[in-house]
């Protein structure tokens, strides 16, 4: 079944677009939730101009997401966490505090973004993926030094008169 696409829908089409779906993805989810209606030359012509703009508006985005990657492109986030003598880690770093990282030197990196391959549990030098878009990807050294990660109470006892 042919059916215009109302929305941008994941990995099946952006607003305006006509796509083929199976009959049953189209009646039963598609249509009832407003996301396509049944293409027509009358609602095709109908949703042109809103098609232009936000392709154009797309564009815009991708570019904006190509100059962050450079600009990100082979940076070197530093994260401290606790890790016994032969440098394995109690826990594991996370997407989290990567971008915090990034974030505190400056960069504009959201959580979501950053690709861990497995879960980082050793000290050193690990090379990670930043997937900003489909197709607009960044790498960045990440060195994980033994140490405390700042969530521990300090140790020393102060005297209080």
């Amino acid at each position: 079944m042919k059916v215009l696409l109302c929305e941008d829908i994941k990995k099946l089409g952006w607003f305006g677009d006509v796509v083929e779906v199976n009959n049953g993805y189209a009646r039963n989810y598609l249509l009832p939730q407003g996301l396509a209606k049944i293409a027509s030359d009358e609602s095709i012509r109908s949703v042109a101009e809103e098609k232009a703009k936000r392709a154009e508006h797309r564009i815009e985005e991708t570019k904006r997401l190509e100059d962050a990657a450079k600009s990100v492109e082979g940076a070197e986030a530093v994260v401290a966490a606790k890790a016994n003598e032969q440098g394995h880690l109690y826990g594991s770093v996370t997407a989290e505090q990567i971008a915090a990282n990034l974030r505190e030197q400056g960069f504009l990196v959201a959580t979501e973004i950053v690709q861990l391959p497995e879960h980082i549990k050793q000290v050193g030098t690990h090379t990670i993926m930043l997937k900003f878009a489909d197709k607009v990807t960044a790498n960045i050294n990440l060195v994980v030094v033994p140490g405390q990660t700042g969530d521990e109470k300090n140790d020393e006892i102060t005297d209080e008169d």
